[in-house]
């Protein structure tokens, strides 16, 4: 008999692009720095979202995040963190390695 296929990898390959394609399915691309804004953006309901690149990267694989939003309201701090890498996910598997700093108001608090 023939030998068994070989085992899936016990892990996903990382992203090692650093561009994404536009989410509107055109040939755009855009990058990390730029999709994690958007995606922070659309999922707290907010456009007072920050999103930089260490070292004013663009496609760096650390960012640091500042974030405005009224969903913030009446949530700890460590609540409102997982809601902002809830909305990056996904980048934190490949290309995005880690988030430096982050700061996360209400607008009464900023």
């Amino acid at each position: 008999p023939p030998p068994p296929p070989p085992a899936a990898p016990a892990f996903p390959p990382l992203v090692s692009s650093r561009f994404m394609s536009a989410a509107d399915g055109t040939d755009e691309e855009r990058t990390v720095v730029e999709t994690c804004r958007e995606k922070i953006s659309a999922a707290l309901g907010t456009d007072d979202v920050k999103v930089i690149g260490a070292y004013d990267d663009p496609n760096g694989s650390h960012i640091t995040v500042e974030v405005v939003s009224e969903a913030f309201a009446g949530k700890r701090a460590v609540q409102r963190q997982q809601m902002v890498y809830k909305a990056i996910w996904e980048e934190m598997q490949g290309a995005v390695h880690a988030v430096d700093s982050m700061i996360c108001k209400t607008p009464d608090e900023k």
